[in-house]
């Protein structure tokens, strides 16, 4: 029964007993099973050491932050020493700065316990960060599973590859052509010689020449190409700016393509943004996208201005344009 699968849960709500202190909250659950006095509190102690709890033992909760609040709800879960953690989207309440230092802390702890920990996320970004092996489900549905950096090198499907990344993969119908010993990939008024190692990694693109597919090119592996000796094939021209983005340590650079978008439930699915699909609609009928490219700051190209930019051929991602799954 699941009572007897020994598994503590830590939820999004703390759900801690406003009465009691943060000792008393922390032991409640082994004072219910009986649990002899002095062993508790060593429980309590111990996992207060590890929380940095200590001081606040006696402290009631509505003295406490919310990210000593949510160590608590933790601390209660700790305590009981259980055969695995499943914690269900614990930092959701908590502001930007207060999770980034909720993740190192939770990761920390888990490493320092060794305990196997379930942590369910929407966001991509604690599970690429916290996760030692990381499971992408769609609507209960497993996608893909496996090392973090494994995801974003080698995603499945469309689904995981435009979820993985942060900015998110750019994504764009692709025609694929042999021209001699070489592969060309098309989008839109722009051709790329699909470099070996692309192929290496996707052998099944040269069973869809003459076709169309579905291309994922990363924000962060495109160059600039203004007088960079990038080879032709690597180089997409003529583009207009649209935005830029100065973010101190990288700039994004938002510029305009005739690259058709790919429409499906997939992709409106990993996007997880109604605005940002419709714009990605309308780019649609309008017969192109907007693509996102990351540098290093500095010298940033003008908005309105048309600037060259060239893309490393061999991080290229192909995907059947049907179904989504990546051809490899």
């Amino acid at each position: 029964s699941p009572k007897e699968r020994d598994i503590a849960m830590v939820f999004q709500s703390y759900a801690l007993y406003p009465h009691m202190s943060v000792g008393d909250n922390m032991g409640f659950a082994l004072k219910l099973a009986k649990v002899d006095k002095d062993e508790i509190e060593k429980r309590v102690k111990d996992a207060a050491d590890i929380l940095d709890l200590t001081e606040y033992l006696d402290r009631k909760p509505k003295a406490l932050s919310g990210g000593q609040r949510q160590r608590v709800a933790m601390g209660r879960a700790i305590v009981r020493s259980p055969q695995a953690f499943l914690m269900d989207e614990p930092l959701s309440n908590l502001d930007a700065k207060l999770r980034v230092q909720m993740r190192a802390e939770i990761a920390g702890i888990q490493d320092r316990l060794g305990v196997t920990t379930l942590y369910v996320t929407h966001d991509q970004v604690e599970a690429m960060t916290m996760g030692d092996r990381v499971a992408v489900l769609k609507r209960g549905a497993l996608q893909q599973v496996d090392k973090p950096q494994v995801l974003y090198d080698n995603p499945d499907n469309l689904f995981v590859a435009g979820f993985i990344g942060s900015p998110a993969m750019n994504i764009a119908k692709g025609h694929i052509e042999r021209s001699g010993d070489d592969w060309t990939v098309t989008l839109g008024d722009s051709k790329l010689t699909i470099h070996p190692e692309a192929l290496e990694r996707y052998p099944r693109v040269k069973e869809y020449d003459g076709r169309d597919i579905a291309v994922g090119l990363r924000p962060e592996h495109f160059e600039r190409a203004d007088g960079s000796g990038i080879p032709d094939g690597q180089v997409m021209r003529g583009h207009e700016i649209a935005l830029v983005e100065m973010l101190g340590a990288e700039m994004l650079v938002h510029f305009n393509t005739s690259a058709a978008p790919i429409i499906s439930e997939d992709m409106r699915e990993a996007v997880d943004d109604e605005e940002a699909f419709a714009a990605m609609e309308r780019d649609a009928k309008k017969g192109g996208q907007r693509f996102t490219a990351r540098f290093d700051p500095g010298n940033p190209p003008k908005v309105g201005s048309t600037f060259d930019i060239g893309f490393r051929t061999e991080y290229l991602h192909f995907f059947d344009a049907d179904n989504g799954t990546a051809l490899r």
